[in-house]
């Protein structure tokens, strides 16, 4: 059980869990066990992440989040910030992103110590590919997506828990058998 929920979806299942609140849609939602969207992310140096970089090579975990320095956000980087020394025990490449500009997300990192890169999407273009907006909606879902080293999508968590965000992380890599350093 992921923070008390029923598991995640996995690559055995059809779509990605869809589990949100009523009012959120999910528009074009990735599908579990089929090849991760593409995704062109850059920090605040201006270095881009692209799917394309990791394939073949490591497993990635993005972690959409609404907004830097909004209370449930802030829960979150210090909750995976906390949870570093587990993830890093694992071979994957781990971010947090958001649409915020890519200076304010630097701003957020520094200030609660994240020990990772907070990409931003300032087009929207990877987070609609996501499923994270969609409409007129402004701000990400809180929302989880794990690929593997092939870029293939093995789980989607629309169910996250601000405050045991890493460590649900760290149990989610555990349960899909994503390799250890």
């Amino acid at each position: 059980m992921l923070g008390g929920l029923p598991p995640i979806g996995h690559a055995a299942e059809a779509p990605a869990r869809a589990v949100a609140p009523a009012a959120a849609p999910v528009a074009a939602a990735p599908v579990v066990g089929k090849p991760a969207p593409p995704f062109d992310l850059v920090d605040a140096g201006g270095t881009r992440y692209t799917l394309e970089t990791f394939r073949g090579k490591q497993g990635v975990v993005l972690a959409w989040f609404p907004k830097a320095f909004t209370p449930g956000c802030t829960t979150e980087i210090q909750s995976l910030r906390d949870s570093a020394p587990a993830l890093d025990a694992y071979d994957v490449a781990y971010f947090m992103v958001s649409l915020d500009p890519p200076a304010r997300n630097q701003e957020f990192a520094t200030a609660y110590q994240g020990k990772f890169p907070v990409l931003s999407d300032p087009s929207g273009t990877t987070a609609k590919a996501y499923g994270v907006v969609d409409g007129d909606r402004a701000v990400p879902w809180r929302y989880t997506f794990y690929i593997d080293e092939e870029s293939v999508l093995r789980a989607a968590d629309r169910e996250v828990a601000p405050a045991t965000a890493g460590a649900d992380v760290v149990k989610t890599l555990d349960q899909l058998g994503f390799p250890k350093r």
